[in-house]
């Protein structure tokens, strides 16, 4: 290589984490659907029962089969769905859905993406999402068992859009080498509380420019502005985790699962961090049910607990909780 060789001719190409045409539709065509649709399944999503009829619809648009080979699609196009159905609060098992989908059979793949077919995920004996489920997925660890229920399950009374139900039962398939689906399921994972967690900074932000204190609006004081503003960098780099991990999923998914583990990990820290700082901004508005935090930070803390999960991604996430603002800034 000659001295004088251009220094930009030997750079590694640059990584693109934009979304492309045909994702920016899927992102598009998913907001609207949700704005046009969402109100009308709500009485269903806030009772016990679950919104089949939205479910079906949803799938209908291609959104669950998004990455199975009938789907024609990878991950990057499933961030670009679960950014926007978290920003939108839509409901369900979403990401238990794209988990089943890479290791079920190819029968019950195609009934999942068509919602014939529902999964649900958790750490037996307590399952997310899981009434009227048809596939339980037990996590444990970097394993994947497959549950069959034995007795009648039971609701777990929780706060939070997601239900969970204690099921007992046997596990009945161990797949071998989950490794592929758990890296889908912490991509998904981190791109939906990255959309929850940025549709919740975005109305704290709209209610510190419009709540009043002191004759100014509360926005303009920096024990306001500052933690929102933290917050938004540390989603900003948790969207950029996903993204990176679902373009090296799709590019070699065999390599993508420390980049889906971090991924996930910052989406937790950061959407729980978010959490904390909106409900000082809202103050008591935001403790109330009927408020406009309340279901979307539940909801955020209901996903933040559901596996996978590790010991280490815990304690990155609650000692992260535990430091103070300033602390954290201070790192």
């Amino acid at each position: 290589m000659s001295l004088g060789a251009d220094p930009e001719s030997i750079q590694p190409p640059s990584l693109d984490l934009g979304l492309d045409d045909a994702q920016a539709a899927i992102a598009s065509a998913l907001g609207e659907f949700c704005r046009d649709r969402l109100d009308a399944g709500a009485a269903a999503i806030g009772g016990d029962g679950f919104p089949d009829a939205l479910w079906r619809e949803l799938a209908a648009l291609g959104a669950l089969g998004v990455a199975t080979p009938e789907g024609d699609g990878g991950a990057r196009e499933v961030v670009a769905a679960m950014e926007t159905l978290g920003r939108e609060g839509f409901p369900g098992p979403l990401a238990a859905t794209f988990l089943a989908t890479q290791l079920v059979s190819p029968s019950e793949r195609v009934a999942l993406a068509s919602g014939d077919l529902r999964a649900a995920v958790g750490r037996g004996p307590l399952f997310a999402d899981a009434r009227g489920a048809d596939i339980l997925l037990e996590i444990d660890g970097e394993c994947v068992h497959r549950r069959r229920s034995t007795s009648e399950d039971r609701a777990v009374p929780v706060m939070g859009g997601v239900r969970w139900r204690h099921v007992e039962g046997e596990r009945v398939e161990t797949w071998a080498d989950p490794a592929r689906g758990l890296a889908l399921i912490r991509i998904a994972l981190a791109a939906q509380l990255f959309g929850l967690a940025e549709g919740l900074v975005a109305a704290a932000a709209e209610h510190a420019n419009v709540r009043r204190q002191f004759g100014q609006s509360i926005g303009d004081f920096q024990a306001v502005a500052h933690p929102l503003a933290d917050v938004h960098v540390h989603l900003e780099a948790a969207r950029l985790l996903a993204r990176s991990a679902a373009d090296r999923f799709d590019r070699d998914p065999s390599t993508a699962s420390s980049e889906a583990s971090a991924a996930h990990a910052s989406a937790r820290r950061s959407a729980v961090e978010a959490v904390h700082v909106c409900h000082q901004v809202f103050g008591a508005v935001g403790i109330t049910i009927e408020g406009p935090a309340w279901s979307t930070s539940s909801r955020i803390m209901a996903l933040a607990a559901c596996p996978p999960t590790s010991e280490s991604t815990n304690a990155l996430l609650y000692g992260s909780i535990a430091r103070s603002p300033a602390e954290r800034r201070s790192e």
